[in-house]
């Protein structure tokens, strides 16, 4: 089973980090991200832009409306995600705890719903 694991932190709290700080948090996340390929859990994983680069759509009575930034104001905001494969919940949360994010943010897991789109 496929699951998403979404990375939720400050980012404020990364845009105040030095330079080494977040050298040693890259590496973590180098040394994670070789953990889980290594296992076969990986499956594709990327770090986001801030979200001062995000742009959001809705569309209300037919109109789309285009806003720069997230949907809303919170503390925390997603800064990446991995698509893992994983045997159970408890398999994937257990790999989600290992997550470096985890221990200053929070990691959101959340099962793929797989649909059949071949037509």
């Amino acid at each position: 089973m496929q699951y998403l694991l979404m990375i939720y932190s400050n980012e404020s709290d990364w845009d105040k980090a030095t330079e080494a700080e977040r050298a040693k948090v890259f590496e973590e996340y180098m040394g994670f991200t070789k953990e889980i390929i290594d296992s076969g859990h990986y499956v594709n994983g990327n770090q986001l832009h801030a979200t001062s680069k995000a742009t959001t759509v809705r569309v209300r009575d037919k109109k789309r409306l285009v806003t720069d930034g997230p949907f809303a104001e919170t503390k925390e905001q997603i800064g990446g995600y991995y698509l893992i494969e994983a045997k159970d919940l408890d398999e994937a949360v257990a790999i989600a705890a290992r997550i470096p994010s985890a221990r200053w943010g929070s990691v959101e897991v959340r099962p793929i719903v797989k649909r059949d789109t071949s037509g």
